[in-house]
């Protein structure tokens, strides 16, 4: 494969806010296209065979169905390895979500002693982990094939009015207990923008936010400027793709044209991106390059590079007057404001001073609108040497993180 198309696909890395570990891959020649546009990977077994029960965890898959008809694959790992039996039912549930262009396998790339799902089970919680719509394993629909583009209408607007509250529900349902919710970059915006409406916040206990993403105006590279850009545009005109998928040749092309930019550096992928990440296992990562990144919406994608020019967290802009009123009542979309989250719900808040994408001055807009949060409720850590990788699949998080959260959920029973 010819060396620009590496470089163009690693431009995705940022666009998607949440793929840092494909830019590593990337620079050592590791990753290319393989297929067709509508190419995915799927281990036949489900991700409890090909990932969890390899350990010696039990495992269990589910089908969640949400309002809108999509049908998402959520894993469930009730105990850990060594003893904690009897009934799950008992045990804390903790929802993990993980963010755009990657699924729930993410949060078992590592080690069992190195992976946060892992990690909760041997500490005696009932882990749940979920996948969006799109990605390989939540590719069903009541009605849709993902072949239709109506099956990429949606953005993340959805995963919040839909989706969340789907699997949520879900698992309170299961375990008749509330929840604890763990969440990595989109998947952290997910739930502030859901807890600010005031939903599920009578079925979560806590909230864990790794890499906070809700503001995203002090992403730093020249390459950000340009993807935001581009993505506000007329987007699926520009690629005639509704699934934006990373594996096709058609986004491949598109991002070759954004690494030709001037002033746009696709060399240092990895520093230039995420951030210089301390902490990144090289074997971890030749892992997550067998098994992501995974579609999304290009729609989604227009989305969050709304957020990103616009400096404020709000609703889908369809940009058009009409169309907002048809769809709001109003001519701008509707804002998510942060301040209404309940000030007595239990927060905790991770970020790293190296991260170029959790931006530190963006986290501090974060953490301004909840300023009036009650002081006991909100835990905040700030971890000078990470980037946005080291919070997922970085080799000290456990000491560094992950014990900062078993704490925190164990203070908020």
């Amino acid at each position: 494969m010819a060396h620009h198309s590496l470089l163009s696909l690693a431009a995705l890395v940022f666009l998607l806010i949440i793929d840092p570990y494909r830019a590593f891959g990337l620079s050592r020649g590791s990753f290319g296209l393989t297929g067709s546009s509508n190419t995915v990977i799927t281990p036949p077994a489900g991700m409890c065979a090909a990932a969890v029960a390899i350990h010696g965890y039990k495992c269990q898959e589910f089908n969640v169905k949400t309002e809108d008809g999509y049908i998402l694959s959520v894993q469930r790992i009730p105990e850990g390895r060594v003893g904690g039996g009897g009934d799950a039912n008992k045990k804390q549930p903790v929802l993990l979500q993980h963010g755009v262009l990657v699924d729930g396998m993410t949060w078992l790339l590592n080690s069992p002693d190195e992976s946060l799902a892992f990690i909760l089970a041997d500490s005696g919680f009932d882990v749940w982990i979920s996948n969006t719509r799109g990605t390989r394993f939540s590719r069903q629909h009541v009605t849709l094939d993902p072949s239709n583009p109506e099956f990429w209408n949606w953005t993340w607007d959805d995963l919040v009015a839909r989706e969340l509250p789907a699997v949520i529900d879900f698992v309170f349902k299961q375990t008749g207990q509330k929840i604890h919710y763990v969440g990595h970059s989109l998947g952290t915006l997910m739930a502030l923008a859901s807890f600010s409406e005031g939903q599920q916040i009578d079925k979560v206990k806590s909230a864990a936010l790794l890499s906070p993403i809700a503001y995203l105006s002090h992403m730093t590279t020249a390459l950000g400027v340009v993807a935001a850009k581009a993505f506000v545009g007329e987007v699926t005109t520009l690629f005639g793709l509704d699934e934006f998928n990373p594996k096709g040749e058609p986004v491949a092309n598109f991002l070759k044209a954004l690494c030709a930019e001037p002033h746009v550096d696709c060399y240092d992928l990895l520093t230039a991106i995420t951030g210089k990440n301390c902490c990144l296992n090289a074997s971890t990562v030749e892992l997550f390059l067998k098994n992501e990144p995974q579609s999304t919406a290009t729609k989604n994608l227009v989305h969050l590079a709304q957020t990103a020019r616009d400096g404020v967290l709000a609703k889908y802009d369809y940009g058009n007057v009409n169309y907002n009123v048809e769809h709001y009542g109003e001519s701008k979309p509707p804002v998510y404001n942060l301040s209404n989250i309940p000030h007595d719900f239990p927060l905790f808040l991770s970020y790293g001073g190296q991260d170029a994408l959790s931006d530190v001055k963006d986290v501090q807009t974060l953490l301004d609108s909840l300023k009036l949060h009650d002081p006991d409720k909100l835990s905040v850590q700030y971890v000078k040497e990470y980037a946005h990788a080291d919070f997922i699949i970085g080799v000290t998080a456990k000491d560094i993180v992950y014990n900062q959260v078993i704490t925190f959920f164990r203070s908020h029973q």
